[in-house]
């Protein structure tokens, strides 16, 4: 099939060349709906200018997009500071865009990314079907999520073993009271939940699902979060949570209580930032590879674009691993 030029957009929009390259560069000299009559054609045909045939020909530098829910969080600031340290050896250009951990503002972002980068790589929760007619061709990696789109591909995140180790660890020093502080933003459990549930019952442990209560990803929602989860159990003595900013918030609670940490209360997070170092007492928390999961990523994006094979799925996966500091 020969490749969709900006000719037939004008030709199926009605319009002149000069018409659909302003309405795609978003220029202000057209008006609304003559915008989106051409932004419509050119999704219906699939047409993305081609950034990456014409740094081959220019030689000049691809560009990727970086999607990100909220570089307020460390984690995924040490997620893109690693990308882009990755792309930079490539002579690469990124693009990072914040979707705010919404839904709404993801799609605002897929909307316009198409035109302004060569391959996306992120965090997504819209549908792949949609990310697909956005993408238009592009490559895309998903960053913890699987793909079924052949164009796709996803670098994993796997805590399952590092969760065992945490839960482990916990019951090793004599707790039995153990609960989680999840992410509340979904209706369904997270996949962590299901990894700490599954490592609490290899330990013999019969938690029942209200030893789970959710949290908002800061640092005040980790300590309502464990003032809820202290009023539902008061006899808690450890904690597991979904990220390292909502442990550090429930361990930063848990002293204004007077409680000591870890004799009194055992806190373990999960991400392993270089924040946990920070706080009093450190950290402890299952560690995640940032610089590896930022590599990983724009190798594939590299592979996807020049054509290259896949490589054996084991290497796409980042395993989480148990990084014992003294709050636990």
């Amino acid at each position: 099939m020969e490749r969709v030029t900006i000719h037939d957009v004008a030709r199926s929009a009605g319009v002149s060349r000069q018409t659909v390259s302003r309405a795609l560069n978003d220029k202000a000299e057209i008006d609304a709906a003559t915008k989106q009559r051409v932004l419509d054609a050119a999704r219906a045909l699939g047409y993305r200018p081609s950034r990456f045939a014409r740094g081959l020909v220019r030689h000049d530098s691809t560009t990727v997009g970086l999607v990100i829910p909220d570089l307020m969080n460390p984690f995924f600031t040490e997620v893109a500071s690693s990308a882009l340290e990755a792309a930079r050896a490539r002579d690469w250009h990124v693009v990072v865009y914040d979707t705010s951990d919404s839904a709404e503002q993801e799609l605002s972002t897929l909307r316009v990314i198409g035109s302004q980068v060569d391959a996306i790589v992120g965090y997504f929760s819209r549908p792949e079907e949609e990310l697909d007619r956005y993408a238009a061709g592009m490559p895309v990696v998903f960053l913890g999520r699987e793909h079924r789109n052949p164009r796709f591909s996803s670098i994993g995140i796997d805590g399952a073993e590092g969760v065992h180790a945490a839960v482990a660890h916990l019951v090793g020093a004599g707790h039995r009271r153990i609960g989680m502080l999840d992410h509340n933003r979904r209706p369904e459990p997270s996949i962590r939940q299901d990894w700490f549930f599954a490592a609490a019952a290899a330990q013999g442990l019969d938690l029942d699902p209200s030893w789970a209560t959710g949290s908002s990803q800061s640092v005040e929602g980790g300590g309502l979060a464990l003032d809820e989860l202290r009023r539902a159990h008061p006899d808690l003595t450890a904690i597991f949570t979904f990220n390292d900013i909502i442990a550090i918030g429930a361990l930063r609670r848990a002293r204004k209580l007077g409680l000591a940490v870890p004799s009194d209360l055992a806190v373990i997070g999960f991400d392993g930032l270089e924040l946990g170092t920070l706080v009093e007492p450190a950290l402890t928390s299952v560690a995640i590879d940032t610089r590896r999961l930022g590599a990983l990523a724009i190798d594939q994006v590299a592979r996807l674009l020049t054509g290259g094979g896949q490589p054996d799925p084991e290497d796409l996966v980042v395993r989480g691993s148990l990084l014992l500091r003294e709050s636990a």
